[in-house]
Formats: structure tokens, sequence, C-alpha cells
């Protein structure tokens, strides 16, 4: 059972705008305080421990209760408060159930606010944000991390007329950033497996941003934090929501999940929806175009479309996507059906607008995902459907600067890792540790003997990898480490 629990806190802090109020005295000793919400102390089975961390529950996220009759227990008010937000049986006491929410990881905004103030919700007067990642967590890779946040925003630009651009420098609207402790807001983290984040609500300066404790261990696989359901909720408060009261949401304070969670699949409950858009409206439906739909056989008129059956035909880039075979040269790829055998040619910019054309590109099995390397850019499709939020730079893969284009790449199916060429070296990129392997990069001969010192396509079909360089292609086998044959790389393409 995968276990995801969210604790995100948020501030909201327009600073010139929050009223100073005075500090309550304490009305009780912490002996008192303990009689006055439990009926009898003598027979209760709830330790003097568990009454401190329900003192600390109550200070912290309901101290702004108001008491509304003069001789109430202001103690009972607040207890009165947490049990009607959390359902419970509403007593002012202190009992097991109570107890038992009180002790759950959750988010640290409080559920009473004084900023009564304001008027309206503070939201973003614009509907194109900018976003900058402005440093990175060791325990994932900066992909996965740019994964999650993307594809947590992807669900709030869904159903609403918001849009996200992603920020490599200078300041944006949303800046998120990872840090221990006094990481510089004035507002400390406490350590693992307390508060996971918090975050500011829209206005200027560090209202909209969002910071990560570096104390947690970050994961997307359900070892650890999931970055991706805290970013979600985070991102949430950013834009201006602050929480549910129910419990199926993801602005809920607390998030139990026993489910595995795919980012790609997710999706915000109707309680989340429904308080987005009551800030931002509906996202607006597409206009109708009378534009007919590009045809497989459909390819750009200008340049002119390579002919498939040329024997002297090389490709820029071979890739597998759910089980077909696409060849890429200049702006068209052709896809080789593997059911039909067929082979239909594509304009790569009707299915991959901006893209142009691709220097290499590799299928990963286990996401679904197919990335197409152009230059020092890189894009993620599923299927023919690209990925929100890319092109990213492909020093997100542990490139260098000097790393200006990918010659090739594939995906050793049984090492899980990516290979790529650039020039006469290669680089490992493993999968199942998220970062490039130490070596890279090394020379093709060290483990490549016989393909020669420059690949400008490669991909692996069942057992053998095939390297290209032109119109020759080379089958190879991994496990021996050998050249098996010479082809020409035209034949995949059902030419005699």
């Amino acid at each position: 059972m995968v276990l995801f629990q969210v604790l995100i806190p948020i501030l909201l802090i327009k600073v010139y705008e929050v009223e100073l109020v005075p500090v309550d005295e304490d009305l009780f000793g912490p002996d008192e305080w303990v009689e006055s919400v439990i009926e009898d102390v003598s027979t209760s089975d709830i330790t003097e421990n568990d009454m401190k961390t329900a003192q600390e529950y109550i200070d912290q996220f309901y101290s702004n209760v108001p008491v509304r009759k003069k001789m109430s227990n202001p103690v009972e008010e607040k207890i009165r408060a947490m049990q009607s937000f959390f359902g419970l049986n509403v007593t002012g006491k202190i009992d097991k159930e109570t107890l038992k929410v009180m002790l759950k990881p959750r988010c640290g905004v409080p559920d009473v606010h004084r900023f009564s103030h304001f008027s309206g919700k503070p939201k973003w007067e614009k509907t194109t944000l900018t976003y900058r990642i402005v440093n990175y967590t060791p325990d994932i890779t900066k992909i996965e991390v740019d994964y999650a946040v993307a594809h947590a925003l992807r669900l709030w630009s869904e159903v609403t007329p918001l849009n996200f651009l992603q920020l490599y420098s200078g300041t944006a609207d949303i800046m998120i950033s990872f840090g221990s402790k006094v990481h510089g807001d004035f507002f400390p983290f406490d350590g693992p497996f307390g508060v996971l984040a918090h975050a500011f609500s829209p206005s200027e300066d560090i209202g909209g941003d969002a910071h990560f404790d570096e104390d947690e261990t970050w994961t997307l696989s359900g070892k650890g934090t999931n970055i991706f359901l805290v970013a979600l909720h985070e991102l949430g408060h950013t834009l201006g929501l602050d929480h549910s009261k129910d419990e199926r949401a993801i602005m809920y304070p607390t998030l139990l999940d026993d489910r595995a969670v795919d980012p790609s699949k997710f999706k915000l409950f109707t309680d989340d929806i429904a308080g987005i858009q009551a800030l931002y409206g509906m996202k607006p439906k597409p206009k109708p175009t009378r534009t007919p739909k590009p045809k497989p056989t459909d390819a750009p008129k200008n340049p002119a479309v390579p002919e498939r059956c040329d024997p002297t035909l090389g490709f820029d880039a071979v890739t597998r996507m759910r089980g077909d075979l696409l060849f890429f040269k200049e702006e068209v790829f052709w896809r080789k059906n593997a059911r039909t055998r067929n082979v239909d040619t594509f304009a790569i910019n009707t299915v991959w607008p901006n893209v142009g054309r691709v220097d290499a590109a590799y299928e990963f099995t286990a996401r679904d995902v197919v990335y197409l390397f152009k230059g020092q850019q890189y894009w993620a499709t599923s299927g023919f459907k690209m990925l929100w939020g890319y092109p990213r730079p492909i020093s997100n893969f542990g490139f260098p600067k000097t790393v200006k284009k990918i010659d090739a790449a594939l995906f050793l199916k049984d090492k899980k890792k990516a290979i790529f060429f650039v020039e006469d070296k290669y680089w490992s990129f493993d999968h199942s540790k998220n970062k490039m392997d130490s070596k890279s990069p090394k020379k093709i001969q060290d483990n490549f003997p016989g393909i020669g010192n420059q690949v400008e396509s490669a991909f692996q079909n069942i057992d053998y990898v095939y390297f290209s360089n032109g119109a020759n292609q080379i089958e190879y086998s991994p496990r021996r480490q050998i050249v098996l044959r010479s082809l020409a790389s035209y034949r995949w393409l059902n030419c005699d």
C-alpha cells in the first residue's frame, strides 16, 4: 500500500494588509488545560504527550477562532471548530477520534484564518503565468522534478483559462525551490516528516512562490514523499485556493492515498475544479476550425519529401513507438505499422508543431513516452500527443553545455539505459537510477566495437541493435558485442 501524506502550509503574505492582533493571555495552565478538555482525566487513556500534541495543534491551526459567548471556554471553542471542520462529533472535548485526526500529517495552513479583511480571495489578474524551478533536489532527477511540476500545472490549466510558461533564468511569477531549516523566508522548515512544503498566495514579490523541504525524501515512485501530489496541492495554493472540506480533494488539509499515482492520468476532484473555476472561470472552448485533419500520406510541399526507396537514403533518427517503427528524415517521418506492415508518411510539424526535424529519438516504454531531441532541446510525446511543458533543455539529462546536439539515441531494454551518441563518444543515462552514469562519456569503440566512430541513428529491434551512418546500416548483437551484418537503411521501408 502506498501512503501519500501531504503537509503543505501556505502563508497569505500581503504584509501591508495584515492587521496586528493582540496575543491572548493563557487562561489555563498545563494541568488545567488538560482537565478542561477531557471529561475524566483519571480514566482516560490519552497520554500527557498526546495532550501536548493536541494543544500545539490547536494553537497552530485554530488560534484565531472567535469566542462567541462571553463565558465560553476558548479552548473548547477551538476544539469545536476543529471537530466541525473535519466532520467529527462536536463536543469540545479531546477524544480518541479527535486525537486520531490531530496526529495525521497535514498541511500547515490554518483552517481558520485571521485574514477576513481581504476583499475577496487573492488571485492572479492575468492568464499566462511564468514559473521557474530555481534549484533541484538530489533525491530524484531534474527530469522527474520538471515532469511532476509540469503535470501538476497541466491539471490546473486544463480546467481554467490559465497557461503556464517555464523560465530557466530571471524572476518568474511562481518561483519553486528546495531548502531546509532556515531558508530565507522567516518560516523555517522543521526537518523530516513535519511540514513538507509551504507556498504563498498570489501577490507581488514572494507571492505565488512555493518552497519544498529538502529534509524530506522526494520521489515519484511511492517510496518517500510524492513530489507530484505535494506540488499539485502547493500550486493550488499559489493560484489562490484555500483548503477544502472534501476529503477526496487534493486541497484537503490531509491527503491519504493508497493508490499508485500516474501523473499523466491523475484527475482533479470535483471540489478542486469548482474552487479554481470560482476564481478564474472555465477553460474557453476552442473555436471550431474548418482546416481538415492531416492524413497519414500528407507531407510538406516544401521541401520535397525524401524518396523512401532511394538506395542512398539515410535516417536522422529512428525509434519504436507502441510497437511501430518511426524513421525520421528532414521534415518528415515514416511510420511502419507493426500489425499491417504498411508504411505511412507524416509531416513532423503536422503531428508535433514547432519540432521541425529530429536529431535523435528513443522510446521509454515504462512511461509510454518517446523522447525527441533537436539541438539542445528535447520533447516528450505519448503516442502522437505531445506532453505539456516542452521543450526542455537536454541539460536536464545531465549533459554539459558543451554538448550542442545529440547525433543518435537508443534505449537498451535489458539494461534500462538510454545511450546517447555525440560525435565519437557515447553517454549512458540509467533510467533505474534516473541519472547519467558517472563514467560518461566514453569512446564509442570502447563498448561498441566495429560500428565506427560516428552514429547518425540507432534503435533496438527484438534482440539486435541497428546503427546507421548514411545509407549503410550495421546489425549488432549487444550481448556478444559483435557486428552481424551490413544492410541498406532504406530496406526497412518495404523497398526491395
